[in-house]
């Protein structure tokens, strides 16, 4: 999700006073931050990218002592980055900082026209470092319907969850609360590598949530743990935090490898393109990487790889290095005067992602957390409480409950459209329940108390485009996620409004809820389609730019086995693979997809 305005308190220049009495990060034996200070340019791996899915390919792939991994990443360290340990501090790492890639989104045509920011993570974690930590699985009908696609069995659920066992590592809460009913822990671990915990501070609104679902419990029933496979219903958010600390994948997968000689971590190195170097079974082989430091670096460092060179750069820096390297649509490429290797029509294209519509709610009294974002003594306050014991609203995330629910199957708009819904069990919308005012790019009122429901769409059939603006590296690329393009997605939006609106007249919020802010108080279609293109903006889960296929299908970027088709030498692992949109926050499915990688390459597929 995108920086709202209030969160501007929470700069890391602002919090400069709290950096060294933070959580001091443990020192990192294995990165390099200058090419030369690699002690070898051939390795058996080179990984393009230390985020979601590349920290787990690191950690997996270098526990061979004689296999030699190389990580290289464009950001920075996370060492003793405050906002990228203090969990509710996350949100002030995006946009507009070192900590970003700072891309915007075309002119979105179904939103007035609007350009915002498009948050991508730029320092080690990726977006594990700098995204809300919301963290879950998604429907088994995600991983199902991945599976029909490619044919390949291996990747449905009753296969993929057993990487959950590997994954996570569940712990208490920082508040230590009792957490009986709010999960199953017979669907967790307790010795993976990312930490995941229910929330740790408990708010005034929490109690109104669940009230709601025993009052509503044909519309909004409560689901103890989405894990299971089935996301419907208003569940206690997990997320990945551990004793009041974010848990990233650097902190987790990388940091407990980091310490391995054969494998190493070079940051500020932003790749430029894989390079053929040669031919393997009649078609291209890639086995080299150039990389800058600055845009400036008169002369690229050059790597090879023994054995094969893996994207996980993400969905949208992944195709940019494909399409840099020759490989994608023949017509693009050839317009901006690079040769074509492979042409594959597939790579940049099928981008979707969820759509973040706030929901905003005027409510009663000071128990929102709004003082605290406006910044002052009830920040500072909460500043403290975090440093001195790693206990309170710091030590949170934004939101403690949250809900995916599906239109009606009687709805009028599937009389016209399919459901693009990955199953009859996965969800078209979710609600996110903040106390407090979440409006992306829309200043905060200096006073007042406020309820943002975040309506998300989830199943979206709009679909957009990542291309190159150009034949350098360093150039933006052009990111047209075309939101809310479709009449579905239209229609989806409007019922997510209104089904938040439906929540809160439950008899829980009597006392608190005032009443409906600005346009979240439209009632008509055409009222609530101005509220939806003049604040929809992006809750950055971009996926499908190098969807996975099957092997013989005539679309797509990657086989079932990670690799790029008519290439040898080289994978994609990471959220661009997914052809379509998960029913979750995408870390969890993510890092599962990686650790499914994982076992692909160990197992010589």
């Amino acid at each position: 999700m995108l920086l709202p305005p209030p969160f501007a308190a929470m700069r890391p220049s602002t919090l400069l006073p709290f950096v060294l009495c933070a959580l001091a990060s443990p020192s990192f034996a294995a990165i390099y931050t200058k090419p030369w200070q690699l002690p070898r340019i051939t390795y058996d791996y080179i990984i393009v990218g230390a985020g979601n899915a590349g920290n787990v390919l690191a950690h997996a792939l270098s526990a061979n002592s004689n296999t030699q991994v190389l990580v290289l990443e464009a950001g920075v360290s996370d060492e003793n980055v405050l906002p990228a340990i203090a969990p509710f501090l996350g949100p002030s790492l995006t946009p507009n900082t070192p900590y970003d890639w700072n891309y915007t989104v075309a002119a979105q045509e179904g939103l007035d026209n609007r350009v915002f920011p498009y948050p991508r993570g730029r320092i080690l974690g990726g977006c594990t470092t700098a995204n809300y930590m919301v963290h879950h699985y998604g429907s088994s009908e995600d991983y199902d319907k991945l599976a029909a696609i490619t044919g390949d069995s291996s990747l449905n659920w009753s296969n993929m969850k057993k990487y959950i066992q590997l994954h996570e590592k569940i712990v208490p809460p920082t508040d230590g609360h009792d957490t009986t009913g709010q999960y199953d822990p017979s669907l967790h671990s307790t010795s993976g590598q990312v930490s995941v915990s229910l929330p740790g501070n408990s708010q005034t609104i929490d109690a109104k949530v669940i009230a709601t679902t025993e009052e509503y419990s044909e519309e909004f029933p409560f689901n103890q743990d989405i894990t299971n496979g089935n996301v419907l219903g208003i569940s206690w958010v997990q997320a990945s935090i551990g004793n009041g600390v974010r848990s990233s994948s650097s902190t987790s997968y990388l940091r407990s490898a980091n310490s391995r000689p054969n494998l190493h971590v070079l940051i500020n190195a932003t790749v430029q393109k894989v390079l053929q170097t040669g031919f393997k079974n009649g078609k291209p082989l890639f086995g080299g990487v150039l990389f800058q430091s600055s845009r400036n670096q008169f002369f690229p460092g050059f790597v090879l790889a023994t054995k094969e060179v893996i994207l996980s750069a993400g969905s949208i820096n992944t195709p940019q290095i494909l399409l840099l390297s020759g490989i994608g649509p023949r017509a693009e490429l050839s317009a901006l005067r690079i040769p074509t290797i492979i042409n594959n029509p597939s790579v940049g294209k099928n981008l979707s992602d969820h759509v973040l519509l706030p929901t905003i709610f005027n409510v009663n009294g000071q128990e929102s957390l709004d003082n605290v974002l406006r910044g002052g003594a009830p920040l500072d306050a909460a500043l403290n409480q975090w440093t001195t014991s790693k206990t309170g609203v710091i030590a949170n995330t934004v939101t403690n409950n949250l809900g995916f629910l599906r239109i009606p199957n009687n709805a009028t708009i599937f009389s016209t459209v399919a459901d693009p819904a990955t199953g009859p069990t996965a969800s078209h919308f979710e609600l996110i329940f903040c106390n407090f005012w979440l409006n992306p790019g829309v200043a905060m009122p200096a006073t007042g108390s406020f309820l943002t429901i975040i309506a998300a769409l989830i199943s979206p059939s709009s679909r957009g485009f990542v291309k190159l603006a150009s034949d350098d590296p360093w150039d933006k690329p052009i990111i047209d996620p075309k939101m809310v393009t479709t009449a579905f997605d239209k229609f989806a939006l409007r019922e997510a409004v209104r089904s938040a609106k439906r929540f809160v007249t439950a008899s829980a919020w009597d006392d608190y809820v005032i009443g409906p802010y600005g346009t979240t108080a439209g009632e008509t279609d055409a009222e609530l389609d101005t509220h939806v293109r003049q604040f929809s903006t992006t809750v950055f889960h971009p996926v499908g730019t190098a969807s996975m296929s099957a092997p013989n299908s005539g679309w797509g970027v990657v086989d079932p086995n990670f690799k790029v088709k008519g290439a040898e030498g080289l994978r994609v692992v990471d959220a661009s693979v997914w052809p379509h949109l998960p029913n979750a926050h995408t870390q969890g499915p993510t890092y599962l997809i990686a650790q499914r990688a994982a076992a692909v390459i160990k197992a010589g597929l």
